[in-house]
């Protein structure tokens, strides 16, 4: 039998990558642009879950069902989320109303807290 080389990464290089990210996460709401928001919102959580599940739970070494697994309960959240985000992002049901909070603006309710 051939022994198996596995090569892991340098931790704390990757801890510096996602401190970074996450720098970059925070003061992208700054500039009060809602796509440069968004993108340094879910870009940025989407490279930092990749980092992660790369380099700390090591998916890309793993057996290759561990990675269906994962994959698998990503698609569940995914359907999951489907399945109820049309009626939880409606401003009323058959039987509920959302409240009232909802509907201040985020420049408002900012300068609410200052």
């Amino acid at each position: 039998m051939s022994e198996e080389h596995v090569h892991h990464p340098n931790y704390v290089r990757v801890w510096a990558i996602l401190l970074a990210l996450l720098g970059v996460s925070v003061i992208g709401p700054l500039f009060g642009v809602k796509v440069v928001t968004l993108i340094t919102a879910f870009g940025v959580a989407c490279v930092k879950a990749y980092m992660v599940a790369k380099n700390f739970m090591h998916i890309n070494i793993a057996q290759r069902y561990v990675t269906y697994l994962v994959a698998t309960g990503l698609l569940f959240m995914l359907l999951f989320f489907a399945g109820t985000a049309p009626d939880v992002m409606k401003p009323s049901g058959e039987n509920w109303t959302k409240p009232g909070w909802h509907e201040v603006p985020i420049e408002q309710d900012l300068e609410l807290h200052h």
